[in-house]
């Protein structure tokens, strides 16, 4: 099973005060940090979806072989760049994707690997959990990606055709932080 890795990265970020993609974070900005993750937890091709700020994120970002999209609709919402995501890959020979937003840094490799090793089938649908509640990244087998891709509307992204469905959650409390950045603040939490 081959699983592609996508980073949604195209926000604004206006609760944080400006694109969450080129928040630096340890060393490295947040889109390097979530693309690195999904390269060094197996998947392949990895996908960056950018919109704000999309041209400073190519100028400053070592994304290293990762495929990057535009997506134009950006502003309406994380919908449009899973949408911008799934058209990419309905072309190419991925099994399922691995989606990841660009604002979840506790995600590395470890958490990628365990969840992409549920991609038996591509009828296949898990998410990470943390403390028993789905969390990122989450797994959409290709026979999904139709149904994912119409439902993402707004900020909602895959989360209501989700909500619907019966989704494989994979425990990573042990190897992986749930938390998002959505302020300054956040960046504190471990």
């Amino acid at each position: 099973m081959r699983v592609a890795g996508v980073v949604l990265a195209a926000g604004a970020g206006r609760r944080f005060g400006g694109p969450k993609a080129l928040v630096e974070l340890g060393g490295s900005l947040l889109v390097e940090r979530a693309a690195r993750a999904l390269a060094d937890g197996g998947c392949d091709p990895v996908l960056v979806v950018l919109g704000a700020a999309a041209e400073e994120v190519r100028e400053r970002a070592d994304l290293g072989g990762a495929v990057l999209l535009d997506n134009p609709g950006w502003e309406s919402g994380m919908g449009s760049s899973l949408r911008v995501a799934l058209d990419a890959l309905a072309e190419g020979g991925a099994d399922a994707a691995l989606v990841l937003p660009v604002d979840m840094p506790g995600v590395g490799p470890e958490a990628v690997r365990r969840v992409a090793a549920r991609a038996v089938d591509r009828e296949v649908l898990a998410a990470a959990a943390q403390a028993g509640r789905r969390s990122h990244p989450v797994l959409l087998g290709r026979a999904h990606w139709a149904g994912a891709r119409t439902a993402a509307v707004g900020d909602a992204g895959a989360r209501d055709y989700l909500r619907t469905r019966e989704v494989a959650l994979v425990a990573c409390d042990d190897v992986a932080s749930g938390h998002d950045i959505d302020t300054p603040e956040d960046l504190l939490r471990g």
